[in-house]
């Protein structure tokens, strides 16, 4: 996305979120993009909501939990109005400000809609959702997935590269031999 259309974006859901959050509890927002953070997937746009916080760790994470708990149903709220608009992937509501060190900025993310867990189709399994980090090669690998059309996501480029592992005919075998290695367990 252009820095022009970028910053337009960012100032139109800077009034949004202080609309559900009145008051100076808001220091400011920021919208990223793919290459500016590295939780942001490729086509997504992460909302960062920066919360006025002081003090150690321990009193930023209060006034983290303070916020969501008299904010609960203005966050459902915001996360549903954010919901509108596509790039939107999470928000993220951080206790300080950008000059912070990272240990002094706890931080709670939102996902960008309901998670649903349900399976590839009617009768299939639901699937269980798994969190995996990832280095730089590994997060390359599945963003290059997701620029090529292979996966939305990089959960989904996660998923597909599990079904190819499958498909081979060395994971049938390391299957089985997993299988008598668990019988032969049992009978110990």
């Amino acid at each position: 996305m252009e820095r022009t259309e970028l910053n337009h974006l960012q100032a139109q859901l800077d009034r949004m979120v202080r609309k559900h959050f009145p008051g100076n509890e808001v220091r400011r927002v920021s919208v990223l993009q793919y290459g500016d953070d590295p939780g942001v997937e490729p086509g997504e746009l992460l909302v960062r909501v920066f919360i006025v916080a002081s003090g150690g760790p321990e009193q930023r994470r209060q006034a983290l939990e303070d916020f969501e708990r008299r904010h609960s149903s203005a966050l459902t709220e915001v996360r549903r109005d954010l919901n509108m608009i596509h790039q939107i992937g999470p928000i993220e509501i951080v206790a300080g400000d950008e000059g912070d060190s990272k240990e002094l900025q706890p931080r709670m993310r939102m996902g960008p809609r309901a998670l649903t867990l349900e399976g590839d189709g009617p009768g299939a399994p639901p699937l269980v959702p798994v969190m995996a980090r990832l280095g730089p090669a590994d997060l390359e690998t599945v963003d290059t997935l997701i620029t090529a059309g292979i996966a939305a996501n990089r959960a989904e480029a996660v998923r597909w590269a599990l079904t190819r592992i499958r498909e081979r005919p060395a994971y049938t075998r390391l299957r089985e031999r997993a299988w008598e290695i668990e019988e032969l367990k049992a009978q110990f």
